[in-house]
């Protein structure tokens, strides 16, 4: 075999007659080959035109070639860096395998199923994926539109992976030690407008407050939208001082809609979040953003090839 010119392999694996496993093997195997050049013009186009990321200075000369990519100098305060410099991708190696990677995140692998599948380490595999998911991520709707649906999910604080716990450990997560929701839980807020448009914040442990709705909701809720939410004080107190119109389904008393008020679209984007989580078998409190914004990615179908995921990660955030 390892004399067969291209046109004989070819031949041999059109007469030979191929399952439907062989297919798809095959396929993943063409799928992962890659040009490292493919990527290089993809990060090289993608970063066309910014600025200098140390000073925004745009009067700009190219200064030499580095590992494949073209290196810039500013002339305002002559440092010198490449598309990739200010991005969460810098510094990161084996770029011909980036691509075939990046294919894994609309696929929600696993780590180890990503690392089997790139050919990496799966420690490298963690922190690519922490690397390329958030990088896509950062690219946010500016803001929400009309009826904006509220509300909050909270998860169990989790420090899995750490090397030095702050509290005793849990067998297999465990439950909190106190009853409803208090600092053992991390509040994931999410809001969601009617026609899609989601936006996810981490606001910490323990209940939202109304300056955390203020400090997340006030910069994107519209002047002359309606918040709708849950019972929860914090969204009463928080929509009186910011002048925005308001209205609450008190869900506790099994009430779920009143006409077109409730939080099911928001709600819905809950429980999608929640069952996606279970195929990683836990999630750290300190990933749990990074989480929260690669399946906002995912929910909205904004980024369907690996290109556009690694141009959106490579791209610079207005």
């Amino acid at each position: 075999m390892q004399g067969l010119r291209f046109d004989e392999l070819f031949a041999f694996l059109t007469a030979a007659p191929l399952s439907s496993a062989d297919l798809a093997r095959l396929r993943d195997w063409l799928d992962s080959i890659r040009d490292p050049a493919e990527c290089l013009a993809l990060i090289e186009a993608a970063a066309a035109g910014r600025p200098c990321p140390h000073c925004a200075c745009a009067r700009l000369h190219r200064s030499g070639f580095a590992s494949g990519l073209q290196r810039y100098r500013c002339l305002g305060c002559r440092r010198s860096f490449n598309a990739l410099t200010g991005t969460p991708l810098a510094r990161l190696r084996k770029r011909e395998c980036w691509l075939p990677y990046i294919k894994c995140l609309p696929e929600s692998r696993t780590v180890r199923e990503a690392a089997l599948v790139t050919g990496v380490h799966r420690t490298t595999s963690f922190r690519w994926r922490h690397r390329f998911a958030p990088g896509a991520a950062r690219h946010r709707p500016a803001a929400l539109t009309g009826i904006v649906e509220a509300d909050e999910t909270y998860r169990l604080e989790s420090q899995k992976g750490s090397r030095t716990l702050t509290r005793s450990p849990r067998k297999r997560g465990g439950a909190a030690r106190r009853r409803g929701i208090n600092r053992e839980h991390d509040c994931l807020l999410v809001a969601r407008d009617r026609i899609g448009t989601t936006l996810d914040f981490h606001t910490g442990r323990g209940p939202v407050t109304a300056a955390q709705l203020r400090t997340c909701l006030r910069p994107v809720l519209p002047g002359d939208g309606l918040l709708i939410s849950d019972g929860a004080a914090a969204y009463v107190r928080f929509a009186l001082d910011a002048g925005i119109m308001h209205e609450s389904i008190n869900v506790r008393a099994g009430r779920r809609a009143r006409g077109a008020i409730h939080i099911q679209n928001v709600n819905g984007w809950h429980s999608r979040f929640k069952n996606w989580l279970v195929r990683f078998k836990g999630v750290a409190s300190r990933y749990l953003a990074n989480y929260s914004g690669w399946h906002r990615l995912l929910d909205a179908q904004a980024l369907r090839t690996p290109a556009q995921w690694l141009c959106a990660a490579v791209r610079q955030v207005q």
